[in-house]
């Protein structure tokens, strides 16, 4: 692959001759602490979308409030890493990155799942983990291929139905959210990792009281049975 990685102590902003780069496949803007970077970038910059040919790109831990609405023209982009930034939102146009596979968006200002990210059909792996959201919308359920979903450290007090609909999920960590409850139909993700530290890893932080954490521990089992006879009362 064709790849740059942008690196340098005295570098204070990204070469325009990068996004003349038309052929490169992977760009690195990712300040590190070996190089000690002084740029942080707080806006990338609308000619990104000159890159056609990108399919991974890595901006996280600079300083970026917003992604410009170019970002959509990358069709080919597999992996997008936003971690550690103040973005708050996300173009509408990021939807149509529909080979996208791989996003991260930990540690921004997000308060709510961004809508954008529901129509990407190939993320198997997302993580917005360490972020304000509170609320999950429905449409999540769109993410048929979702295998990892981190929500961990945000400021979640429920879960939508529609969020058991996602029977891929191998990983999802709900860890440290004000969560009371789970949806009736949790005990369907039979493919999770239920395994042994399983309740003590993911729910450790919420204030759960239905099903409680000795019955999450039980696994998809021990919830399903445990709402079965809620139904029966």
């Amino acid at each position: 692959k064709k790849k740059l990685k942008i690196s340098g102590r005295e570098l204070l902003s990204v070469p325009v001759q990068v996004f003349g780069l038309d052929q490169l496949q992977v760009l690195e803007m990712s300040p590190e602490r070996e190089s000690c970077l002084r740029y942080r970038m707080e806006l990338l910059p609308q000619e990104i979308g000159h890159l056609r040919n990108l399919t991974c790109l890595y901006v996280d831990s600079n300083n970026l409030k917003k992604i410009p609405t170019e970002i959509g023209t990358l069709s080919h982009l597999e992996r997008l890493t936003l971690s550690n930034n103040s973005l708050s939102s996300l173009p509408a146009e990021m939807g149509s990155l529909q080979r996208l596979h791989s996003l991260h968006l930990a540690n921004n200002n997000f308060t709510e799942l961004p809508a954008p990210l529901c129509q990407l059909k190939s993320l198997t792996f997302l993580d917005v983990s360490d972020n304000k959201i509170d609320t999950i919308p429905s449409s999540i359920r769109h993410l048929e291929k979702l295998e990892t979903l981190l929500l961990l450290f945000n400021s979640l007090e429920s879960l939508p139905e529609d969020i058991c609909l996602l029977r891929n999920l191998h990983t999802l960590w709900l860890g440290n959210n004000h969560l009371r409850c789970l949806p009736a139909a949790f005990g369907e993700l039979v493919n999770l990792d239920w395994g042994y530290n399983y309740c003590s890893c993911n729910f450790e932080g919420n204030p759960l009281e239905s099903p409680p954490p000795e019955v999450c521990s039980r696994g998809p089992e021990g919830i399903r049975d445990y709402f079965s006879s809620l139904c029966r009362i």
